[in-house]
């Protein structure tokens, strides 16, 4: 297969493909979350973007589950995909393709790609024997089975002793290239953590897996043998393939794989690392296909320290959560506080208090402050008139701002959220900061004009620079914070053809004009009340 030079200055990335035997939690959420955050921060430096998202929809869990209801499968994931389809709305994901596993289109491209690793030799039919997770849809060595077996991710579920006959994929013929591959690319599994995990794993020696299924019925029959279905992984993997297509393309290899491939980034959560990092890219081997560009395997969350589950009563509703706090709260809550990649953790006073503090207090009520002393201190309702000109580089806020996009870019671009979070937060206590000490009320009733303006231009442009860089995260904010500034921008907007390309005029510090009419002072987020207990 010739594929096309993928185009410059684009760039595509994925979500997993939900597993949708039940509504979608907030786990998640947070990937999702961080998926938008990454297509958004991309949209902002001039890319062209494909964020990739959607549903799995086949595998005996499945099956099982539409079962317990009376239920026909596809009816059955039919009535759940539109709970994942309104909570990305609910959360402000401006994703790009939703693939589902069951569509037509898919089994076409699962077929192809099927046939290819068929004619280089690399699957072949064998007999199963060994403990099977339903839940996670595979194999577990005896090894890395808790007491009873029961699985070590799915610890309130025994696995299943099987001994059928399957179909294999050779996958210990890929040994030694996948290791000189993680050699050669030491940036493909990330963080460094899972990268170790990876690599803990193939030194052990890879063994064949199995891609299909017998007394099976749902999912796409094997091409080379109907009796047999194929496996959820062999099936759900190539969906980001099939999410490349073109909506009036022919589901054809070539097709999809012209434009958008590699993937540049698949973001998933750590359980599935081994899948995505080791089945993937040797699958792809075997079909002569190039290999993404990153996997990025992020932590557990928790909640108040504890696993979340129905059994301890202690699950996180991620719909009723956006509805009580707002979109941006619970992005920012989850991108700040966690560190990406690492376990963490949600407990709903900390929530409350650092959207408090950070959102309402020093964010929201500096502006709010600010844009009043303007209306109250300034000839007209517009920005001072002083200028970054007119602003030394000694200022404590320019000198902050003048190296804040830099760093911010490229904490973005290395997943690290929270760092782009504390470090554009650092401006911001600064200027509550500056304008205390400045006393802003005091040099007007001294006369000092132009140093009322300085100090507000000076503040006003930091509030202008932490809300650009915070937008891809809480876009919604942004958006007040720069029409209130006089820009006529919402960074919601999908087509952000005013905000793609100057990347790095917003990003740095002094672009605010004199002829910019600023708007009426609102609450940008008002502060929450915590809960009152019954």
């Amino acid at each position: 297969m010739n594929l096309v030079k993928k185009k410059e200055l684009t760039f595509a990335l994925t979500t997993p493909l939900y597993y949708v035997n039940d509504v979608p939690h907030i786990g998640s959420a947070y990937t999702t979350i961080a998926a938008d955050v990454v297509a958004r921060f991309n949209r902002l430096l001039g890319y062209q973007v494909l964020l990739i998202t959607g549903t799995d929809e086949h595998g005996q869990k499945i099956q099982r589950s539409a079962e317990s209801l009376g239920k026909a499968p596809q009816e059955f994931c039919d009535e759940i995909v539109p709970s994942f389809v309104n909570l990305w709305q609910l959360l402000d994901i401006q994703y790009d393709r939703f693939s589902r596993t069951t569509a037509p289109r898919h089994e076409a491209i699962v077929k192809e790609f099927f046939e290819r690793v068929w004619k280089s030799g690399d699957i072949y039919q064998g007999q199963q024997k060994g403990w099977y997770c339903v839940s996670c849809e595979e194999f577990k060595e005896e090894r890395d089975l808790l007491e009873g077996h029961r699985c070590a991710i799915h610890t309130n579920k025994e696995v299943e002793w099987r001994d059928e006959q399957n179909y294999f994929f050779r996958l210990s013929k890929y040994q030694t290239k996948l290791t000189e591959f993680y050699q050669s690319r030491p940036d493909f599994i990330q963080p460094e953590s899972r990268r170790n995990e990876v690599l803990s794993f193939v030194n052990q020696g890879l063994q064949d897996f199995s891609i299909s299924r017998v007394n099976l019925d749902w999912g796409f029959p094997v091409p080379v043998d109907p009796k047999h279905t194929l496996y959820v992984w062999f099936d759900a993997l190539l969906g980001y393939v099939t999410a490349l297509l073109e909506p009036d393309a022919e589901p054809t290899l070539a097709n999809a794989l012209k434009t958008w491939w590699p993937i540049n980034l698949h973001l998933i959560g750590k359980d599935i690392l081994r899948f995505h990092a080791v089945y993937w890219p040797a699958m792809l081997l075997s079909g002569g296909l190039p290999l993404p560009d990153r996997v990025f395997g992020h932590g557990f969350l928790t909640k108040d320290g504890q696993k979340m589950g129905k059994s301890l009563g202690n699950t996180l509703d991620p719909i009723a959560l956006v509805q009580r706090y707002g979109s941006d709260a619970v992005r920012y809550y989850f991108l700040k506080e966690i560190e990406f990649g690492k376990d963490g953790d949600f407990n709903e006073v900390r929530f409350i208090n650092v959207l408090n503090a950070d959102l309402a207090n020093d964010l929201g009520n500096l502006l709010n402050r600010t844009l009043n002393m303007v209306k109250k201190y300034c000839a007209q309702n517009n920005v001072p008139s002083i200028g970054n000109e007119g602003i030394s580089d000694e200022n404590p806020l320019k000198t902050i701002g003048l190296r804040l996009g830099e760093h911010v870019k490229q904490a973005y671009q290395e997943l690290a959220f929270s760092e782009a979070c504390e470090a554009i937060l650092s401006l911001v206590q600064a200027s509550n900061k500056f304008i205390d000490e400045q006393a802003p009320w005091s040099l007007y009733k001294q006369g000092q004009q132009e140093s009322v303006e300085k100090v507000l231009y000076a503040v006003l442009e930091s509030v202008r620079l932490a809300a650009y860089l915070l937008s891809p995260i809480i876009p919604n904010i942004s958006s007040d914070i720069y029409q209130q500034l006089g820009f006529g921008i919402n960074f919601n907007d999908q087509i952000q053809s005013s905000i793609t390309a100057p990347f790095a005029t917003h990003a740095t510090w002094g672009i605010l004009s004199s002829k910019q009419q600023l708007g009426t002072p609102q609450p940008i987020f008002k502060r929450i009340e915590p809960p009152k207990n019954d």
